[in-house]
């Protein structure tokens, strides 16, 4: 047995029914995206006064912001509709420095508590350049494996939305409206990504989660503590971090319990 498996540990242990709040969580985000395609409602159009257009080469550098502002949008509307039939009660936006873009909270009755709360953070690809946005960066691994002990139940969702430039003369104008088109969508549990698709970049801080790639994702049904121990073993097999880093990080996070 490994040093690291000698560890006391402290383990989380989620609710019941938190892979029934999952599932209900992802079926109605991909229906809200899929509604705001089918109505029509997926165009962003970007207002220059460039008489060429949108730098299309480039334009997977701008897309993020306006791509996450559309989705906040989006849920801001299906929040609006006091009879949506997701039961979205509160839809809110984070700084740029949170672990995520937006929050949603989903009325459904629970055993002990009313409703769901998920964060989500919100991915951007080109359909028109391949390797846009194909390996993002998730959120720091100190951080995401915290938040799973301080609350088991924490619900961190990723929402892939691939979008396509295209330019269009604005007839009062005489001058290229840049249309930034919203045509496809992924929706993601963290937890539940497979061990092959996560993986670790230490580059950054106490590194980075990082998904491999993004449009082709499998799933891997897993419990809290299951998915804490994953993260770790990416963080020591990873070839730049020692079981003494780990320890290190554990202490000051309180993953483990230890002698004063």
């Amino acid at each position: 047995m490994s040093t690291y498996d000698k560890m006391n540990f402290k383990i989380p242990e989620e609710s019941y029914d938190y892979r029934e709040c999952s599932d209900y969580v992802i079926n109605s985000m991909e229906n809200i995206i899929h509604d705001a395609i089918e109505r029509q409602i997926n165009k962003i159009i970007i207002n220059t006064n460039l008489k060429l257009g949108l730098p299309m080469e480039n334009i997977n550098k701008i897309a993020g912001p306006f791509i996450e502002a559309w989705a906040f949008e989006i849920f801001s509307q299906t929040f609006e509709d006091s009879n949506n039939r997701y039961l979205l009660i509160n839809v809110e936006t984070r700084k740029r420095l949170d672990k995520a873009d937006i929050i949603l909270q989903f009325k459904k009755k629970r055993k002990h508590e009313f409703g769901i709360t998920a964060e989500v953070d919100v991915k951007a690809t080109s359909e028109d350049i391949p390797q846009s946005g194909k390996s993002p960066n998730i959120t720091s691994y100190a951080r995401i494996r915290t938040a799973y002990l301080e609350d088991p139940d924490y619900l961190f969702v990723i929402l892939s939305l691939k979008y396509r430039v295209y330019s269009c003369k604005n007839q009062n104008t005489q001058l290229m409206d840049g249309i930034m088109e919203v045509v496809g969508y992924k929706v993601y549990d963290l937890k539940y990504l497979s061990s092959g698709d996560i993986s670790y970049n230490p580059a950054l801080g106490t590194g980075q989660i990082q998904i491999k790639d993004i449009h082709y994702v499998t799933m891997e049904y897993r419990d809290v503590w299951t998915f804490c121990q994953l993260l770790d073993r990416k963080y020591l097999a990873s070839g730049k971090r020692t079981l003494d880093d780990w320890i290190k990080l554990a202490k000051q996070n309180k993953w483990i319990k230890f002698d004063e």
